[in-house]
C-alpha cells in the first residue's frame, strides 16, 4: 500500500524494489513487461526496428541508473518510464537532426492524477484477464497480431496456419474481446 492507502500496481512495487534495494531479478521483470510495449510505441512513433531496440535499451538502463528518482506518489511506474523511454525517443530523433513530431514535442498538460492511474490499472488488469479467458489459440492470434505487431502473413509464415484461420481466430477473439470490455468504453 501506498502512503495514501492506494494499493501500488505489481510494475510500481518492482520499481520500489530496484529503487531501495537495487533488485536485479525485479528489474529483470520490469525490462521483460516494458521492453516490448515501450518497442512497440517507439516503432508507431516512426522508429525503426533497431533504433527502437536502441532507445528501449537506453531508456531500461536510465530506468536502473535514476531509480532512486522515483516516487510513487508522483507518478506510477508506467508513467515514469514511458517518460523516460519518449524523451530518449526525441533525443535520438535531435541526434539525427530528424523534426520532433509535434505530439512528442509537447509536454503533457499534467501527469495523470492517482484516480486515472488507478482506473488505468483496473483497466488494464480488466483486459489480461480478459485476454487470459480467451482459447488459447485465439489469445495467441491476438498477442502477435497486437503485442508482437505482426501482420497477418506474418503470423502465417511464423506459424504454418492458412490466413483465413489467423483472421477467424482473431476476429472471433476481438468479438468476444468486445462483449467482455464493452463498460469500459467511454463516451
Amino acid at each position: 500500500m501506498s502512503e495514501t492507502g492506494e494499493a501500488l500496481s505489481e510494475q510500481t512495487r518492482l520499481l520500489i524494489a530496484v529503487r531501495d534495494r537495487r533488485d536485479r531479478q525485479a528489474f529483470a521483470a520490469l525490462f521483460a513487461h516494458y521492453a516490448p510495449r515501450l518497442k512497440a510505441m517507439l516503432r508507431r512513433g516512426g522508429m525503426a526496428d533497431a533504433q527502437a531496440e536502441e532507445v528501449v535499451q537506453e531508456a531500461m538502463l536510465a530506468v536502473w541508473r535514476k531509480a532512486a528518482q522515483f516516487d510513487p506518489a508522483r507518478a506510477s511506474a508506467s508513467a515514469w518510464i514511458y517518460r523516460i523511454a519518449r524523451n530518449r525517443q526525441i533525443d535520438m530523433f535531435r541526434r539525427e537532426g530528424r523534426p520532433v513530431p509535434d505530439e512528442l514535442a509537447e509536454e503533457p498538460a499534467h501527469d495523470p492524477d492517482a484516480a486515472d492511474a488507478l482506473a488505468l490499472d483496473q483497466e488494464t488488469r480488466r483486459l489480461r484477464d480478459a485476454l487470459g479467458a480467451l482459447p488459447p489459440a485465439q489469445r495467441e492470434m491476438v498477442e502477435r497480431a497486437y503485442l508482437g505487431e505482426l501482420s497477418h502473413g506474418e503470423i502465417a509464415a511464423v506459424t504454418g496456419l492458412p490466413l483465413g484461420t489467423i483472421k477467424s481466430r482473431i476476429r472471433l477473439a476481438l468479438t468476444r474481446l468486445r462483449h467482455e470490455l464493452k463498460d469500459l468504453r467511454r463516451p
